[in-house]
């Protein structure tokens, strides 16, 4: 039986089916995700770097490093949430990225730069899987999940757009205190801070408080449990896996296109530092529309194959960018940035559908975290190379070869129908398919179903 839905109140509009509770969520999930994820150095961090001394070799080889990192702090982290809660690893993970954002302001040299992305890395592991299972979890026991598409592409959106009225402001701000980017961050970070700070506890949920998590011997055992459990959802479920490295496409080329070569790619064709902000800007309000509104795509195909054509997408777009000028550059980076924003939250949506019921959710989200920031790592390292012998063109085209090589063995897999049948056993069949009804009921909220699949 389904929870009272709050009444709307006078002049609220039409009812929108969530309750205080799961407004509050959203809403503070809406602020700690814009003012998190606030980077303010993000479209001048290469040249900054530049101007300290560091060359394309340091670069990215602190990038390598920072992905290796990660990697290896997203198991740790993924246990944490998932026994002091996620509410408190959120806190945790704002208080260290406050931190790490004012290491280049205390030292602009390969030390500081190199200590900033390690506690990047550390803060945003915290929160990488955290926050999405908070979010889940939070709406789930409000009855409410059927919003969590569209909350959490809502959430990228907005950070997206505040982007896109910040980063215009680096250049000018960077004249009148060279730091300003790395001090802007940390202030965002702090206010991400009093977003977890607010956010309710959920319902039923247990934290380090409990009496049987404080002993250290028990607190241990519980960690190598945690971890034991993970590590058999993944093996006893194949469609979990392999949506988790459908993935990797999506967040590979996003991450090294927007983050690793956004810069290079202007410079190489003309395109001078003044106008990165600006450039930056316009990608932003293409990725943060198409984020807003997944929904858009249409019902003809799944949630899972959509996946699949966006990726190919991506890649088509980073192949052409060797063939344009400088203005058809700036519009591939924007199909790009828009082939990206409807990408993500119908993959987050997918992989958290796949998770089978009662499995430590924060910690394989923080799994799927770590497949992805290991091919960056690798990835990052193949860019540095490339960029160090000048050959950003092919760097680009071999991108796109290797996602369509990964997208074909992916879809091989998937029409086997050995996947989906070994996947759909148990708990983890109804979830998966859950991934297709979600996304529809997104589509037509007014014909959501509103009682459980039966078999």
């Amino acid at each position: 039986m389904r929870a009272r839905l709050v009444r709307p109140r006078p002049g609220s509009g039409a009812a929108t089916g969530l309750t205080d509770t799961a407004r509050r969520i959203i809403r503070l999930n809406y602020g700690f995700q814009l003012l998190f994820n606030l980077l303010w150095w993000m479209p001048v961090f290469y040249a900054y770097q530049k101007a300290a001394g560091l060359s394309d070799a340091q670069i990215f080889g602190i990038q390598s490093i920072y992905y290796v990192a990660f990697c290896l702090l997203e198991i740790p982290t993924g246990l944490i949430a998932d026994r002091i809660g996620t509410r408190n690893c959120l806190r945790a993970g704002a208080v260290v990225m406050t931190a790490a954002n004012l290491a280049p302001v205390v030292s602009a040299s390969y030390t500081g730069f190199l200590l900033h992305f390690l506690a990047i890395a550390a803060g945003r592991s915290l929160t990488s899987g955290a926050a999405s299972a908070y979010l889940y979890d939070g709406l789930r026991a409000q009855r409410c999940d059927e919003h969590y598409l569209r909350a959490e592409g809502t959430a990228r959106a907005l950070g997206l757009a505040a982007k896109v009225v910040c980063w215009p402001l680096v250049g000018p701000l960077m004249t009148l205190a060279h730091p300003a980017p790395y001090v802007l961050s940390a202030a965002s970070a702090a206010g991400s801070l009093v977003c977890a700070v607010l956010l309710p506890r959920l319902a039923g949920t247990k934290t380090a408080a409990d009496p049987g998590r404080i002993s250290g011997g028990r607190r241990g055992s519980a960690f190598l449990r945690d971890a034991g459990t993970t590590l058999r959802c993944v093996a006893s479920s194949p469609w979990l896996a392999l949506v988790m490295v459908q993935g990797v496409a999506v967040f590979t080329l996003s991450r090294i296109c927007q983050v690793n070569l956004f810069q290079p790619i202007l410079l190489d064709h003309g395109i001078g530092e003044s106008s990165h902000g600006g450039v930056l800007a316009a990608m932003t309000v293409a990725e943060a529309v198409a984020s807003a509104r997944p929904q858009w795509l249409s019902r003809r195909l799944p949630p899972v194959a959509w996946v699949s054509v966006l990726s190919l997408a991506l890649a088509g777009t980073l192949a052409a960018m060797t063939l344009g000028g400088p203005w058809v550059v700036v519009v591939l980076l924007c199909l790009f940035a828009a082939a990206t924003g409807f990408a993500f939250p119908v993959q987050r949506k997918l992989v958290n559908d796949a998770v089978p019921a009662h499995a430590p959710r924060a910690t394989l989200l923080s799994v799927e975290s770590i497949v992805d920031r290991a091919v960056c790592a690798l990835a990052a390292i193949a860019a540095g190379a490339y960029l160090s012998a000048g050959h950003l063109d092919a760097l680009l085209w071999h991108s796109a070869l290797a996602t369509a090589v990964l997208l074909g063995v992916f879809q091989l897999l998937l029409r086997s129908g050995a996947v989906a049948r070994d996947g759909r056993d148990g708990d983890a069949p109804d979830r998966a398919e859950a991934a297709d009804t979600g996304f529809t009921e997104v589509l037509e909220p007014d014909r959501a179903r509103r009682a459980p699949r039966t078999p």
